[in-house]
């Protein structure tokens, strides 16, 4: 499996975080890698991101928002679902980078949805069209976590 290198970017192309992943799986228009958190312990909603926990990350090409898939370091369970709304990846051969759009969607291991970072979305003050797009992806994500969680797939990754 190959190493990759992710770059998150803000609205002006600059990169303002980047981490190494390894690849899991190849698609037309997305990636799967896998990556550990490499930050500090940070308490979040209702769980503890920690150093070294597992994220399941899958980018598209196509899509207006990414999904990390977040296990424990310490039991592997599963806590949850981190999304990011931003514009469509672009993948190449040893990278994959997003623009990222402030708004994001928190999907607790009980399927229970949280919208985050709303103000922040709205101080960007992005034209109507962009600002459509991400509500869109937004929304996408919300039909598809819901539509799964009410077929009880929801030990299954929201896509």
């Amino acid at each position: 499996m190959s190493q990759i290198k992710v770059l998150k970017k803000n609205l002006a192309d600059e990169v303002t975080w980047q981490y190494e992943g390894t690849v899991l799986r190849r698609e037309e228009n997305q990636i799967t890698l896998e990556a550990l958190f490499n930050r500090d312990d940070l308490p979040f909603m209702d769980i503890v991101l920690k150093r070294n926990d597992r994220f399941v990350e899958t980018f598209y090409s196509d899509r207006w928002y990414n999904i990390f898939e977040i296990y424990d370091r310490d039991d592997g369970k599963l806590k949850g679902w981190y999304c990011n709304v931003g514009k469509p990846a672009v993948i190449g051969d040893d990278f994959v980078s997003y623009v990222d759009l402030a708004l994001d969607l928190w999907v607790a291991s009980d399927g229970k949805q949280t919208v985050l970072d709303e103000d922040e979305f709205e101080a960007m003050n992005l034209n109507g069209e962009l600002k459509q797009k991400a509500y869109d992806g937004l929304k996408e994500l919300q039909e598809v976590i819901t539509k799964r969680r009410n077929s009880g797939e929801t030990k299954n990754p929201p896509m």
